[in-house]
């Protein structure tokens, strides 16, 4: 028998592209071992795989069978890795990109899964970055407001094309069967853990934050059939079900996922989590004033408070949607390192990448470097952080990215730089939404991916004006899991507790200099007017600019 000193858990992160296991021990956090599956079909938005149909702009696919591969391969790579017995796991926990949603049978089939049905492309998951769904969304919000719903002003006003109730008018509307023959609309959060425990089971984080639940209700079926008549049922018939509390026990692992993961039969399964949330814990961010930037191929931003306040285009507030006995807020960004990689993947000279291999870097750590040596405003651009759409402050994805200023001396890296200080920006928006609403933001903590990236780093503390500190783990949202996995194992009385011992972080890392602020801030002045003007109706060029190419794309 394992003794408790010994005892481990396991946290699984799946991502956009990949999922990642992580072994990390109970009693302090120590991350033993981890390993990384990449999805077989990653994110299907140009071709259906079944038939090799075009699919139509805004749309982002996934297959459920790579969720399940990871726990195949990751996990028991994961465990090896980590050299322990998989007999000292206690505990299994999972987090999820969210809103990602799939249509399944009554016993979680997915319908992408049933004879025939794979031809359809509604029948597959909608992932996060899925957003068709914007001419819906803006139906709900419009609805919503017309008829005063309390809950709309808790999402900033807006709700998204991300989300669950968008996504499930625009199935039913483009393919009434594929939505009659959906028996569970179902986050791929909670889906994943009715596969490990072999019960469904629905959390509070990505019921409140991508579905409308608030207050302990979902929007009624005379609001949801004022949206279309069919669409009345979809809570009663395809959605509703007890919501669990995060880190509470969602069931015990069950036979055919023990021989998956090569982990005990019985073992804590954990309520299901959304990776960006999770990571607060991980990053002890969960005290008010202390804002967790996310930031990876999106950012998302988590807020902890003790009161309840409107903030004009955050994506939601949730009571303990986060951590137990806080109000969560959570803001975001739709495109950061997805526009870095777009500019490098795209735009990069053939010169630039050979200069990278030379030095052994990567474009971005090359790009990076030639872009601090400039002195602010030295580039004479700015730029829009919409490439994906703006989820926040503006929640509106038909928005498209802007560079002003290019003359024929503009160089690569001016590009990159400002694309890098128009997402900083985007996060100064998001930081003074927040303070305007009584909500003051003191502390800027930073998860994920682009933390590596020194410049990038700086470039936020001095556009931002504010301290960065920095997660003391590279598997945030694992790691956040894992703390979820061990509270449902019963071996920490709360997920605060667990987030004190197992959590880490480094404070202060990154200070603003006095100059460079000084300078963002004209900068950033700037950045508000070119925001106002094409985001809130001063000129709507861009969404014109859209429907200008879906139109000439429906023709060809």
């Amino acid at each position: 028998m394992t003794p408790q000193s010994e005892h481990c858990v396991v946290g699984i992160d799946f991502g956009t592209l990949s999922g990642r296991a992580l072994v990390v021990r109970v009693a302090d956090g120590a991350e033993l071992g981890t390993a990384v599956h990449s999805y077989a079909h990653g994110v299907i938005d140009r071709k259906l795989p079944a038939t090799g149909e075009d699919l139509p702009p805004d749309w982002a696919l996934q297959d459920p069978q790579d969720y399940l591969d990871v726990l195949r391969h990751a996990v028991p790579e994961a465990v090896a890795h980590a050299g322990i017995d998989p007999g000292a796991v206690i505990g299994i926990a999972t987090d999820f990109t969210a809103c990602t949603v799939i249509p399944t049978l009554a016993d979680g089939t997915p319908l992408c899964w049933i004879p025939g049905l794979e031809t359809r492309p509604h029948a597959y998951p909608k992932l996060w970055k899925h957003h068709a769904a914007q001419a819906q969304a803006e139906r709900i919000t419009a609805l919503a407001h017309e008829r005063r719903e309390p809950w709309i002003a808790r999402y900033g006003g807006r709700i998204s094309s991300e989300w669950e109730f968008a996504k499930a008018l625009q199935l039913l509307e483009e393919d009434p069967e594929v939505y009659h023959n959906t028996e569970r609309w179902i986050e791929a959060a909670d889906w994943i853990v009715w596969q490990l425990c072999g019960n469904e089971n629905r959390n509070v984080c990505t019921a409140g934050y991508k579905g409308i639940h608030q207050d302990g209700r979902w929007p009624d079926p005379d609001f949801l059939g004022a949206l279309h008549p069919e669409f009345a049922d979809l809570v009663t018939g395809k959605i509703e079900h007890p919501l669990s509390a995060l880190g509470d026990r969602a069931g015990g692992l069950t036979a055919q996922a023990a021989v998956w993961t090569g982990l005990d039969e019985g073992i804590a399964v954990a309520v299901g989590n959304v990776d960006a949330h999770v990571t607060a814990p991980a990053a002890q961010a969960v005290d008010p004033g202390q804002l967790l930037a996310v930031m990876g191929t999106s950012t998302c931003h988590i807020l902890n408070a003790e009161q309840l306040a409107e903030v004009p285009g955050m994506c939601g507030v949730v009571e303990n949607g986060v951590v137990t006995g806080s109000w969560g807020y959570e803001a975001g960004q739709s495109g950061v390192g997805d526009i870095f990689a777009w500019f490098t993947d795209n735009q990069l000279p053939g010169p630039y990448g050979v200069a990278a291999r030379r030095r052994g870097i990567d474009p971005h750590e090359y790009l990076s470097g030639l872009a601090a040596a400039q002195p602010v405003g030295g580039h004479g651009l700015l730029a829009l952080d919409w490439h994906s759409g703006n989820r926040s402050v503006l929640v509106d994805h038909e928005l498209s990215g802007v560079i002003l200023g290019q003359t024929l001396a503009t160089r690569p890296e001016d590009i990159y730089r400002a694309l890098v200080e128009a997402t900083a920006f985007g996060t100064r928006t998001i930081v003074e939404a927040f303070g305007n609403a009584g909500l003051p933001v003191t502390e800027l903590v930073v998860a994920g991916g682009l933390l590596k990236n020194e410049f990038i780093m700086r470039t936020y503390a001095d556009a931002c004006d504010m301290p960065l500190s920095i997660i003391g783990s590279e598997q945030g949202p694992a790691l956040g899991s894992a703390i979820h996995a061990a509270v449902a194992a019963g071996a920490y009385p709360s997920v605060r507790a667990a987030a004190e011992v197992m959590g880490r972080v480094e404070r202060r890392v990154y200070k603003p200099d006095r100059h460079r602020a000084k300078a963002y801030d004209t900068l950033y002045g700037e950045y508000q007017r070119l925001h106002d003007y094409f985001g809130r109706g001063g000129n709507d060029v861009l969404r014109r600019l859209r429907r200008i190419r879906n139109e000439a794309g429906a023709s060809s």
